[in-house]
């Protein structure tokens, strides 16, 4: 091993570091908290939440801790774009105008498609995001990107807040979005329709980086061998979006956490 026999003794003879109980608890934590975020959790999010936990510890101290515990987050790639409109429907304006921080709940909800891939094929996700909170309050998945997919992820967020009349729903200018069937439901749920512009991919960037965290946080972590094993996945990771992942936007609380203080 070309090693003195006096560098092996020294070494021998060296006391062992102890490890307090303290620490063995920090890195254990860490370890789990990184496990389940399925190792996408970063120093600084990883801080935040031992420290929720009552684990005093600085950002520093936790980029060491990953350092030695081999902890590296993986960084996820831009999002694109999947719809495209009907040229023959008709468009709404812009009401949002990137203003992305409403003062409440159910004033300003945004939503849009994504597609996922499986051993069985695509699938393609809707989403209705709350945007007070970020919280996921609607969403359905399926084979086939249609207007009823759409639909059905707006009646489940419906369904669940029951909204006053006047909210506004934020899209971008597909052909789900702005057929006739959807605008229908949305007028008998008195909701008025935005729209981003053409090409303005910032117009609806919060959920954006929603689907981003989704894919490159969570489901490309592990095999998607089935379009069922996809469902449940995606089912897994609104759970863990809404109740556990922290938002700076919302002062580091999850979107869950952040809506019960406003109640």
């Amino acid at each position: 091993m070309n090693v003195g026999k006096s560098v092996f003794y020294a070494w021998k003879a060296r006391p062992a570091k102890v490890i307090t109980a303290e620490e063995l608890h920090l890195y254990r934590r860490a370890k789990a908290l990184f496990k389940a975020s399925r190792n996408s959790r970063g120093s600084r999010e990883l801080a935040k939440k031992l420290n929720e936990e009552g684990i005093k510890v600085t950002r520093h101290r936790v980029r060491m801790v990953m350092k030695k515990l081999g902890l590296k987050a993986t960084q996820r790639v831009a999002y694109k774009v999947t719809t495209k409109r009907k040229h023959s429907d008709r468009i709404a304006d812009n009401l949002l105008n990137q203003q992305f921080n409403p003062v409440g709940m159910n004033q300003v909800w945004a939503g849009d498609v994504t597609y996922l891939k499986t051993g069985e094929g695509w699938m393609y996700l809707a989403i209705v995001m709350d945007l007070y909170s970020r919280r996921i309050v609607g969403w359905a998945i399926d084979k086939r990107m249609t207007t009823s997919l759409i639909s059905r992820a707006m009646i489940k967020a419906y369904n669940l807040r029951q909204p006053t009349r006047g909210l506004v729903f934020h899209s971008d200018r597909g052909s789900q979005y702005t057929s006739k069937a959807f605008a229908k439901l949305l007028k008998g749920y008195g909701v008025r329709a935005s729209m981003g512009d053409v090409g303005a991919c910032w117009d609806n960037a919060v959920v954006e980086r929603f689907f981003g965290s989704l894919k490159h946080d969570w489901l490309f972590k592990v095999n998607q061998p089935t379009r069922a094993h996809m469902k449940q996945d995606v089912t897994a990771y609104m759970k863990y979006y809404n109740q556990d992942r922290l938002h700076s936007t919302n002062g580091d609380l999850s979107p869950v956490d952040y809506e019960k203080l406003a109640n």
